[in-house]
Formats: structure tokens, C-alpha cells, sequence
């Protein structure tokens, strides 16, 4: 098995692990993708893999209705997908994927967990070079009519860097770039798509003692608590 494998691995039980932040970082996803190419799935593609996403998250099927109806409406503020980086305490590098409606106290509270935690806060490109940037795809196992080897096989023309299977379906990682691709290939071919999504893996890893774990753990559970804050990837090694 590959790094996304691992990586996988390791994040299973530390992501999306409160049902209602999960559900807000959903809701931040469909008003983003209605912004951006409308309220019908049917021709909005980056829509359609978040209500996946929603499904897969048990989001009720009404919420997110509502959430549409509520994108849909031109007083809704729309929000900036926006990056920022920076160190953890002994050195770890930390990436952090927000959803804006307001860029300055984004900043304010992400700098103000950096600070009280004892990390630095980086400048644009100090720590983005050591994350790929890859998507991912969920599919169900039993509608696959093919092995994994002839499976990866045909997904060779997207640069797919690694197929395997677990005990929730089978997943696809490849480049960001290939996501549009790869999600009409399995459409085409029938193949149910239970979720999707994007990640960065850092390209190395530090391993850290238990008490320095529990520091940088310290400023990623601060990260993780903002409201703007969609995702934060990081180089320590996982248990």
C-alpha cells in the first residue's frame, strides 16, 4: 500500500468527527458550488459530488435542499476558498483550507492560534510545496465488474497513483488536476460514486514523542475548531 492508503488510514477517526461542524462545512460546499455553476446537479458537476458527500455524511436529505434554496438566493454571501500556511511547535508543517465570508477574521483567528500555541505563522508558499495535492473517489466495490489490477489499468490515462479497497468501497487517488475527468469516466461507466473530495499529503513526515505530539495536537484541535476552517493537513508522523 501507497502513502494515500496510509494516510487515509491514520485520518479515518480524526476527520469530519463532529457531525454538526460537518454538516456546516457541507453547507459551506453547496453554496460555493451554487455560486459557481448553479442549483441543478444534473449540469453543475462539482455540485453533484457534494451532495454525494452529504449523503455519505447521513446529511438529511432536507438540509440540504435547503441549503441549495438558500445558495440560490443572490442576498447569500458567497465564500472564498482560501489557504493558509505555517509551523507547528517542533518544526511540523501545517496546512489550513478555509471558507470565508470574511478574510480578515479569518486571518485575525488563524493567526491567533498559531500564536497562543506556539507556532509560527507562515507566508504564502512556506509550506505548500511539501503537500501533493490529490483527489479522491469512493466507489461501491459491488458494482465494480473487474479486478483492482485491471481497474487501475484502465484508470492509467488519468494518472491515478493508487487504487485499494477497504471495508466501506473501493478508492481512487490521483493529481487535483484529474478530478473533473475521473468523476465523468465513472459516471459514464455506471460506477456509484459514495463520496468524493480533495487532500493534501504531505510528501514526508516527522515523528514526534508523545509530549511534543500533544503540542502540535494542541494548535490542530484549535485550527480545527474555527468555524471558517474546511480542513487542516499537516507533516507528523500518525500513530
Amino acid at each position: 500500500m501507497g502513502r494515500a492508503f496510509e494516510f487515509r488510514k491514520a485520518r479515518k477517526m480524526k476527520r469530519w468527527s463532529a457531525m454538526a461542524k460537518t454538516f456546516t462545512r457541507i453547507g459551506k460546499d453547496i453554496v460555493m458550488a451554487v455560486k459557481e455553476g448553479g442549483p441543478n446537479p444534473e449540469t453543475n458537476a462539482r455540485l453533484r459530488a457534494v451532495m454525494q458527500n452529504a449523503k455519505a455524511a447521513n446529511m438529511p436529505k432536507e438540509n440540504v435542499e435547503r441549503a441549495i434554496k438558500k445558495a440560490s438566493d443572490k442576498d447569500t454571501a458567497d465564500y472564498k476558498e482560501i489557504l493558509f500556511e505555517g509551523y507547528a511547535p517542533h518544526g511540523i508543517a501545517v496546512l489550513i483550507e478555509t471558507a470565508t465570508d470574511n478574510n480578515n477574521r479569518t486571518v485575525a483567528n488563524v493567526r491567533a492560534a498559531f500564536n497562543k500555541c506556539d507556532g509560527t505563522f507562515g507566508t504564502s508558499g512556506s509550506v505548500v510545496f511539501m503537500f501533493d495535492h490529490t483527489c479522491n473517489f469512493r466507489i461501491a466495490a459491488e458494482g465494480l465488474k473487474m479486478d483492482l489490477e485491471e481497474f487501475e489499468l484502465e484508470l492509467i490515462d488519468y494518472d491515478v497513483e493508487e487504487v485499494f479497497e477497504d471495508e466501506d468501497g473501493i478508492l481512487i487517488y490521483a493529481p487535483f488536476e484529474q478530478f473533473g475527468a475521473i468523476q465523468k469516466y465513472l459516471e459514464e461507466n455506471e460506477l456509484e460514486i459514495l463520496s468524493s473530495g480533495f487532500e493534501r499529503i504531505p510528501t514526508t513526515t516527522k515523528k514526534l514523542s508523545e509530549e511534543e505530539q500533544a503540542d502540535v495536537e494542541k494548535l490542530l484541535e484549535r485550527l480545527e475548531e474555527e468555524d471558517d476552517v474546511q480542513n487542516v493537513y499537516h507533516s507528523m508522523e500518525l500513530n
